[in-house]
C-alpha cells in the first residue's frame, strides 16, 4: 500500500509540475453486465466466491444485483429486460473521493458534465458518454450507502480480491485512448497500452478491437496462477491458460481473467 501511494505521488508531482490538475478517480468502482440470465450470473460469480449483498426490486422483479468484489469494487448485474437490449459490457464507474472535484476538472477540460446526483443506493454519482457513446459513471461513496453500510462484510470465500483491469471491446481504440487520457486524465501504463488510474496506477482500462473480439474482459488479481486454476477446477470451471493468465467465460460470452502482478506488467 505504502508503495502504491508513493507511485501515486510521483504522478501526482509530475501532472502538477507540468500545469494539468489530476483527475481525482482512484479505483475501478465497477462494472456493469446486461445479463441474458441473471440468476446464471449471479451463480457464476457465486461460484467465485463473490457474494451478493443486496439488490433492487421494481414491481416485484429484481431489476439489479450487487456483487461484491472488495468494500470498494463491485460487478453490478441488470437483466435484459427486452429482446432487442444489448448484452455484455454496460458501463465501468470509477470511484472518487471528491466528486465534485473531479466534475470541476472535466468542466475544465472542455466537457459538460451534468451535476452529481445521489443515487438509488446512496451513492452520488454522475455520468457522461465517450466518443462511441458509451456511459462512463463516476462515483463517491457516501457513509449512508448500501456500500457504505456493508463494509467488513460479505467477503466470503472469494478466489480473489481485487478487479484490476477492464478491457473493452470498441470500433475505435485510438480514440478512444486519446478521449480517456485528454479528457478523462487516465495516464498510459509503462509496459502495455492500458491507461491508469490518476490516483491509482495498479488499475487499469484498456480498449481492444470489437470486430476482432466483442467480448469485454475483467482481469482480477491472485497472488498464485497455478494455486488459483487448482481452485477454480475444484469449484468446476474448465479454466484456459493465456499468455500467463487464466481465461473463463461466464454465461453470456463476457471474459474473466485472473492474474499475478508479475503478469499484468
Amino acid at each position: 500500500m505504502r508503495l502504491r501511494s508513493l507511485i501515486a505521488a510521483v504522478i501526482l508531482t509530475i501532472a502538477q509540475s507540468s500545469g494539468a490538475e489530476t483527475v481525482k478517480l482512484n479505483s475501478i468502482a465497477h462494472v456493469a453486465f446486461r445479463v441474458s440470465d441473471l440468476e446464471k450470473a449471479t451463480q457464476f460469480y457465486a461460484r467465485l466466491g463473490f457474494e451478493s449483498p443486496f439488490h433492487f426490486t421494481d414491481e416485484g422483479k429484481v431489476t439489479e444485483v450487487f456483487v461484491k468484489v472488495n468494500d470498494d469494487q463491485f460487478v453490478e448485474l441488470y437483466p435484459r429486460a427486452e429482446p432487442s437490449q444489448k448484452l455484455g459490457l454496460m458501463h465501468v464507474c470509477f470511484g472518487t473521493d471528491d466528486i465534485e472535484s473531479v466534475r470541476q476538472e472535466f468542466v475544465h477540460r472542455g466537457l459538460n458534465p451534468p451535476e452529481a446526483k445521489k443515487g438509488r443506493a446512496g451513492n452520488v454519482l454522475f455520468a457522461i458518454h465517450d466518443p462511441e457513446s458509451q456511459l462512463v459513471e463516476f462515483s463517491q461513496y457516501m457513509p449512508d450507502s448500501l456500500h457504505w453500510l456493508d463494509r467488513g462484510k460479505h467477503l466470503g470465500d472469494r478466489i480473489a480480491t481485487q478487479l484490476q483491469k477492464v478491457t473493452e471491446p470498441v470500433k475505435d481504440a485510438p480514440s478512444e485512448y486519446a478521449f480517456y487520457s485528454t479528457k478523462l486524465g487516465l495516464g498510459k501504463a509503462s509496459q502495455s497500452s492500458a491507461l491508469r488510474l490518476p490516483q491509482n496506477p495498479g488499475e487499469e482500462l484498456a480498449f481492444k478491437s470489437a470486430s476482432a473480439e466483442p467480448a469485454a474482459r475483467i482481469y482480477f488479481l491472485v497472488e498464485d496462477v497455478k494455486r488459483t486454476r487448482k481452485a477454480l477446477k475444484q469449484r468446476g470451471f474448465n479454466p484456459r491458460l493465456e499468455h500467463g493468465a487464466i481465461i473463463l467465460r461466464d454465461p453470456d460470452g463476457n471474459e474473466v481473467a485472473f492474474r499475478t502482478v508479475q503478469s499484468s506488467k
